[in-house]
């Protein structure tokens, strides 16, 4: 099998559906138990909002849930994935970073995007045209916060002076960036979504400087193992190794017990579409998500390991315990 060694983390299923049900803290506790027993590391989803149409589901507020991830984990990493930066504050988000470092005892990682639901913006007073600057604005605010007992800092967007922020833990955490090419939806508004079929450069250039990608799964396999070439590619044109990055992957997935493809959709289309809402065809949604038999999932995460990926977040769209088994006991030992 050569180099196909990928370490695994899992979004927790930490879903809130628009029927006012949510996943019980009971239920999670135990996916992150279980996870922290199998060496997988531990991630939650961040909306602030619903998205009628857009998903089926909003999920829980991540920096609390990773706070009780936690503290009923003792070994693995834990991380927002992803966290959707500008609607956030900088001296808010690095206190609640310096906070989880101390009660994480430093197993944090901090998964970032510049998010896409504008209304998430109007309702925090931002504006999503400047999503992408916010987000390198508050990376380096933030990162100036926790690497400096005492900081200023004078951007277009967040400005402070002489913050003494405590606890100080003296150094950011890794970043992940997440991006890539994204196929469109039939429904999309152009001038929300303005990343067809390519990776936006702005998010190269974030990767470049971050050296952790967590490529998305809203574009098609190949998309994303295309999007490396060119980050590689790009890295080697700026003077930087491209050995030096690391290519990660998140997507959505269900297992089944299903011995066929046809047979593994049929359990997996009421489930995804509950998930993921109607906009997309359950064929869009085969495209982009990892979908099918195991055998079928294994065979993709095969092909992402031999691209180069080494990093890998999957997140069962259900909390059935049998889904953190399937991934633990089925999924993960074919890349260790």
């Amino acid at each position: 099998m050569g180099n196909r060694s990928m370490r695994f983390g899992v979004w927790l299923p930490s879903f809130t559906w628009d029927d006012d049900t949510w996943v019980s803290a009971r239920e999670l506790r135990e996916w992150c138990v279980r996870a922290d027993h199998a060496g997988i590391d531990i991630w939650v989803i961040d909306h602030l909002l619903t998205a009628p149409g857009l998903y089926g589901a909003s999920w829980l507020e991540p920096m609390e849930l990773l706070t009780y991830a936690a503290a009923v984990t003792e070994r693995v990493k834990v991380a927002p994935g992803i966290l959707v930066m500008p609607v956030r504050n900088p001296v808010l988000l690095a206190k609640e970073i310096a906070t989880l470092q101390v009660l994480s005892e430093n197993r944090f990682m901090l998964g970032v995007g510049p998010g896409w639901n504008k209304q998430e913006f109007d309702v925090t007073g931002t504006r999503i045209e400047e999503r992408g600057r916010r987000t390198d604005e508050l990376l380096d605010a933030v990162q100036a916060l926790l690497e400096n007992p005492v900081t200023s800092y004078h951007g277009a967007h967040y400005q402070f002076d002489d913050v003494r922020l405590q606890p100080f833990i003296g150094e950011m955490p890794e970043v992940w960036v997440a991006g890539g090419s994204r196929v469109p939806d039939p429904t999309d508004d152009p001038d929300i979504h303005d990343t067809y079929g390519y990776i936006h450069p702005s998010v190269v250039r974030r990767i470049l400087k971050w050296k952790h990608w967590l490529s998305r799964c809203s574009g098609t396999q190949e998309w994303v193992i295309r999007d490396w070439s060119l980050i590689r590619e790009e890295a080697r044109k700026a003077g930087d190794d491209p050995d030096s990055l690391v290519f990660g992957h998140c997507n959505f997935t269900y297992f089944t017990s299903a011995k066929t493809r046809d047979e593994a959709y049929a359990a997996q289309r009421e489930p995804f579409l509950r998930a993921m809402g109607s906009r997309r065809s359950f064929a869009h949604l085969c495209d982009c998500y990892m979908l099918g038999t195991n055998a079928d999932i294994i065979a993709r995460l095969e092909e992402l390991a031999d691209a180069g990926c080494t990093y890998m977040v999957l997140g069962p769209v259900s909390a059935e315990m049998n889904q953190i088994d399937t991934l633990i006991d089925e999924i993960v030992p074919h890349f260790r």
